[in-house]
């Protein structure tokens, strides 16, 4: 699961080739049932499309995965969209791309490159997290040892995600799980010893807009 990337924020992208108009919309799915029923309301909300194809990836090791070309020819949409999708690694995420024909064929390999670079357009304006796997570590201090944590934190670029000033100092923080015995051991040596590691909670983490996110 370390480092899955997943759909944070859904949103929309659109392009036009040859007066033909591709509009990708995204959304996340957590299970088929919920993939289908974007799908399908994608259908009712644009009845009057000409195609409205779809793919989705459900599950942490993207084990699920459909697609549909929706009456474009075979091997033209739906497969390239998911291709799209898995090339980039993401879970738990639906597609629909819309298309509304302009009168010019575009040949499958022109098929293939619109939709493809549709659903792209569409990822760019969501927002994707990568989730890892942590600790959040409570440490105890003194005022002499604050500052020696404080400097390994930063060094690590590890965020402090509480603290509490009384006539000790606890310090809650956020450590990916490859770092934790490295920095407890560089902590313990350089407050030589008056750090005390309270808890330490196995997490699941990501970065929102540059905060740290628990889930």
């Amino acid at each position: 699961m370390d480092g899955q990337k997943i759909l944070y924020e859904g949103g929309e992208g659109e392009i036009i080739e040859k007066k033909s108009r591709f509009i990708a919309t995204i959304q996340c799915a957590e299970s088929e049932e919920e993939a289908v029923s974007f799908i399908n309301a994608m259908k009712k909300k644009y009845w009057d499309a000409t195609h409205n194809c779809s793919a989705f990836v459900v599950g942490e090791k993207q084990t699920l995965q459909r697609c549909s070309d929706d009456g474009e020819p075979s091997g033209t949409a739906g497969r390239p969209m998911l291709d799209v999708l898995l090339g980039e690694k993401v879970c738990n995420i639906v597609v629909v791309v819309t298309r509304y024909f302009g009168g010019t064929l575009l040949g499958t390999g022109g098929l293939v490159r619109a939709y493809s670079k549709a659903v792209q357009e569409g990822l760019r304006n969501c927002k994707i997290i990568e989730k890892r796997q942590g600790y959040l570590l409570e440490i105890k201090t003194d005022y002499t040892g604050i500052g020696k944590i404080q400097y390994l934190l930063g060094q690590r670029g590890i965020a402090i995600t509480n603290s509490e000033y009384t006539d000790t100092v606890t310090v809650e923080a956020l450590v990916p799980a490859e770092e934790k015995k490295d920095l407890t051991e560089e902590i313990t040596e350089g407050t030589n010893g008056r750090a005390k590691f309270l808890r330490e909670d196995s997490v699941c983490y990501a970065f929102v807009d540059g905060e740290p996110m628990i889930f």
